[in-house]
């Protein structure tokens, strides 16, 4: 009966959303994943964003004038990696809040040399543990594959990938596994393909993913996760086994 009437709410909600399918199609025509998806996959994924956009609250921040097309854009690039997990992965948050340009956290920050500021740089994106997801419009616009530094980029798949992420254990690279997925295994690939990545950063050596990766290991699935969309080429010729785990956990073969 629960799920009943949780249906009935949604699909009361979505009828009242200001937006139609061409309206959908028209605010991601520039982005050249949303070709991937086609017939069936295509429709579910722009139902996926409207129940997306009934769940979350898309709020402005700073002096941003947000409009139905911009959340459009940045709902279906947060309901890509879900497509074939579920909404239910987002759960227990509820707000994105969405700047013009680059944020400034109100935060010390301490440089690579030690000395301590009063605020941290501009940041294109950020996802609080059991918080908001907070986003760079310009980031967003940025998308694609060989954007940032002749890498793909996504901001907004990077955030909500740090979503999934915080789902188990807090932001450390380890996602919720699926049955027949072993942490064992993921721990493994993932630590042996940051050390190949690390030893090449060392040697100066070009990367396949952008040196952000090599933060931390939160950092590092994240971005492996945006370059498993937005440049799935790239990942399965340098880190096949990356890409095969990514493919069983996010239910998904970009290739």
């Amino acid at each position: 009966m629960f799920n009943t009437i949780t249906h009935w709410w949604e699909d009361r909600k979505i009828k009242l959303l200001p937006v139609t399918r061409e309206q959908w199609e028209a605010a991601n025509a520039e982005w050249p994943v949303l070709s991937r998806y086609q017939g069936d996959e295509r429709d579910e994924l722009y139902q996926l964003t409207l129940r997306f956009l009934v769940h979350k609250t898309i709020t402005p921040g700073g002096d941003a004038d947000i409009t139905d097309e911009m959340c459009l854009r940045v709902a279906t690039m947060a309901c890509v990696p879900i497509l074939n997990l579920g909404l239910n992965w987002y759960d227990h948050w509820q707000t994105v809040i969405l700047y013009q340009g680059d944020f400034i956290p109100n935060r010390p920050y301490i440089s690579d040399d030690g000395i301590v500021h009063n605020q941290a740089p501009g940041l294109s994106g950020e996802a609080w543990l059991r918080g908001p997801v907070i986003l760079s419009w310009a980031s967003v616009c940025a998308s694609g594959a060989h954007r940032r530094h002749g890498h793909a980029s996504n901001v907004v798949i990077h955030e909500f990938a740090h979503k999934l992420d915080m789902l188990r254990d807090g932001a450390n690279g380890a996602p919720p596994m699926h049955l027949g997925m072993k942490a064992g295994e993921w721990h493994d690939v993932f630590t042996t393909a940051w050390q190949q990545l690390e030893q090449r950063w060392q040697h100066h050596a070009s990367l396949p993913l952008d040196e952000y990766a090599l933060t931390n290991p939160a950092e590092f699935f994240a971005v492996c996760s945006e370059t498993f969309f937005e440049d799935p080429q790239a990942l399965v010729s340098h880190l096949p086994d990356v890409y095969r785990l990514l493919c069983q956990f996010y239910r998904q073969k970009p290739l």
